[in-house]
């Protein structure tokens, strides 16, 4: 019995280490780059991530191996490298431990070092054209070179097809005696991309004869801790939780998001109580993270001596962390925020930007929203897959040019963090200040039949991202001086087809920082109330109550059948009910100016019935036809401007009567 062996199955609790990937992504190191080939080109780097984290309080570190299999080496001609790249790998973590200066009573020699064996990249048999036994042998050559390093044992982690993980653990079995944790990756709702429940891995792992089972990656804590849960109720392995920094994002093979310390250190807490032995970090996550971790698990109860033995060498840190300062008030950052502040009624107009590269037809609409007593226009973010400009040049350009407010659509699809954050830094310097932040759904190729499709982040994650820009400080911890003045708009379809889960990931948006909310086109106002009653006053498990935000409705005057068939049938979130359907049938029978006014009579009277509990009103329209807009616009401030009127004169006739009896009584 190794060392790690009874490390593994005495019971304590015991902390890992967080992302490698990450760290040295912060440290200037493009995703590009083959991070495993640092360990020989770059061995001071990589040793001094290994130091931090031991100095952040891990006791079980793991060597950067993740891709360094001959498969995933290929891609960057290293194949024929594999034993020397995973070798070297083993001898920069050591000296990374060797060199962390530890708190009084932890030497280097009680830390323990894991070979990390990721999965290949492929898909084997039945799935792929890789046979099981040509997969092993690719294991085989990495298991060799973390052998030759002095592994003490191996986490087989972030694994989805447990066939493949299976070859992995053979391959070690074949080669040493060694400790094994094996660990997959889950996706949201608690399963594997290939439909494998949480409580069925832990059973096939145990079956599999590793020493400890467990979760990594793809998803944040929360998820994680479900599936803990249901793994605890049927094995007696020691539970491994690995979580990333919040929900995913990904960047090549690694997925990356980024979670606040103080966050993964509350879960860890819950993870530990849920059964789980062996806590530490996967994507997003830093020595800071593990710091906190290793600082909540030794503060709150007694997890046990290697939790005591964590307690981070405060002497040891490097600096402190920049100050969070306190945001710009909502009502000073632009027009839009000063009405969302103050309660006051809002018309916005959606205008989508030209497919080149003149902004005259663009102004010129603007212009006349602006005389039609539009409150801020809205411009979409490259809308149904074809290049347009840009929305945050073309919101600068619409301010600057009209002096109307304006809401520059995002959209995280295609963008990685980084790229996003510059952006919107380049936008804030130009005056943009309203931001209605929007995942973007896949898109079709358009004229593009070659394009890619990517996504790093979501509209949770970057509503999260310029929630700390406007408290002055980047994901990475770094201060941003002075903070941004944004706006933070978000999306709810409330006619998700998973409702449930449109709704938790509303409540996160808003408990990531959201301040104003937009619709999709409503056209059932009555699935609209029932929406916003669920969102904010039903108790959901496992996500937080909010608070209330300002909720514009999405409206949208149809022009005729063939738009109302395509929004019902071609873009998500959007359900036009039959009888609006039958009435656009019926007005359009009459000829195409029926139709259009039939389809602003039908957004007038969803404004109707939405105004008493929203804020306002975002108005979009057919291509080209930005006067039904408009006349939208028109018709609901009359609308509202004739309510209240009967308002002030029920309030002055009431008065009256009170007047009245008051002289004859007196």
């Amino acid at each position: 019995m190794s060392d790690l062996r009874a490390r593994l199955s005495d019971g304590g609790i015991h902390l890992l280490d967080g992302a490698m990937g990450t760290v040295l992504y912060e440290r200037g190191v493009f995703v590009n780059v083959c991070y495993d080939e640092l360990n020989v080109s770059r061995p001071a780097l990589v040793e001094d991530v290994h130091r931090q984290y031991a100095e952040a309080g891990a006791r079980i570190l793991e060597t950067n191996t993740f891709g360094a299999n001959p498969v995933k080496l290929s891609s960057f001609g290293l194949e024929a490298r594999t034993v020397e790249i995973n070798r070297a790998a083993a001898a920069r973590a050591r000296a990374g431990i060797a060199g962390a200066r530890l708190p009084s009573g932890v030497s280097p020699s009680s830390l323990h070092l894991v070979g990390a064996i990721g999965p290949l990249g492929i898909r084997i048999e039945p799935w792929g054209p890789t046979a099981e036994a040509e997969a092993r042998g690719y294991f085989a050559r990495q298991v060799e070179g973390l052998l030759a390093g002095g592994v003490d044992g191996f986490i087989l982690e972030t694994f989805q097809d447990l066939r493949e993980l299976a070859q992995a653990l053979r391959a070690v079995r074949d080669a040493c005696d060694l400790p094994v944790i094996a660990q997959v990756t889950i996706e949201s709702g608690g399963r594997t991309s290939y439909g494998t429940g949480a409580a069925e891995v832990a059973q096939r792992l145990e079956d599999l004869g590793a020493d400890a089972a467990g979760l990594n990656c793809s998803v944040g804590p929360a998820e994680i801790l479900d599936a803990i849960e249901a793994m605890a109720a049927v094995t007696d392995l020691p539970l491994s939780a690995v979580p990333n920094a919040g929900l995913p994002r990904t960047v090549g093979d690694r997925k990356m998001y980024m979670a606040s310390p103080e966050y993964m250190a509350r879960y860890a807490r819950r993870m530990v109580e849920a059964g789980a032995r062996l806590i530490g970090g996967c994507c997003g996550t830093t020595p800071e993270h593990i710091r906190r971790m290793a600082e909540t698990l030794a503060a709150e109860g007694d997890p046990g001596d290697d939790a005591r033995g964590a307690r981070p060498d405060r002497a040891s840190a490097r600096g402190a962390a920049e100050p969070v300062v306190e945001p710009f008030p909502l009502g000073e950052r632009s027009p839009l925020g000063r009405r969302l502040a103050d309660g006051t009624f809002i018309a916005a107009l959606e205008l989508v930007p030209p497919t080149g590269w003149d902004p005259a037809p663009l102004l010129d609409e603007a212009r006349r929203a602006r005389l039609a007593g539009v409150d801020v226009v809205t411009i979409p973010d490259a809308p149904r897959g074809r290049a347009r400009m840009a929305a945050l040049p073309a919101a600068t350009l619409v301010e600057r040019e009209t002096g109307l407010d304006v809401v520059a659509h995002y959209a995280c699809r295609d963008r990685h963090m980084v790229g996003m954050i510059s952006d919107l830094l380049g936008a804030a310097s130009g005056g943009v200040r309203n931001v209605l932040i929007v995942t973007g759904d896949p898109s079709p190729a358009g004229p593009y039949p070659d394009r890619t499709a990517a996504l790093d982040i979501d509209s949770i994650g970057l509503t999260n991202v310029l929630h700390h820009l406007n408290r002055g400080v980047d994901p990475g911890g770094h201060p941003v001086r002075p903070p941004t003045r944004f706006v933070l708009g978000v999306a709810v379809g409330q006619h998700a087809a998973d409702a449930d889960e449109e709704l938790r990931r509303f409540r996160w948006k808003v408990e990531a920082g959201a301040e104003f909310a937009v619709t999709q086109p409503v056209f059932d106002p009555v699935a609209a109330h029932r929406f916003l009653d669920r969102a904010f006053d039903e108790e959901v498990a496992d996500v937080p109550s909010v608070r209330r935000i300002p909720i514009l409705a999405g409206l949208w005057p149809l022009d005729s059948v063939r738009t109302a068939e395509f929004l019902h049938h071609e873009l998500p979130g959007v359900r036009i009910p039959d009888a609006v359907m039958e009435r656009m049938s019926a007005a359009e029978a009459r000829g195409a100016e029926g139709a259009r006014e039939e389809g602003v009579r039908i957004a007038v009277e969803a404004a109707r019935a939405l105004l008493p509990r929203v804020q306002g009103i975002h108005v979009s329209s057919p291509r080209g036809q930005a006067e039904l807009g408009l006349e939208v616009v028109r018709r609901v401030r009359l609308l509202r401007e004739r309510a209240a009127a009967v308002t002030t004169a029920n309030t002055s006739t009431d008065m009256s009567a009170d007047n009245s009896t008051g002289d004859g009584a007196g």
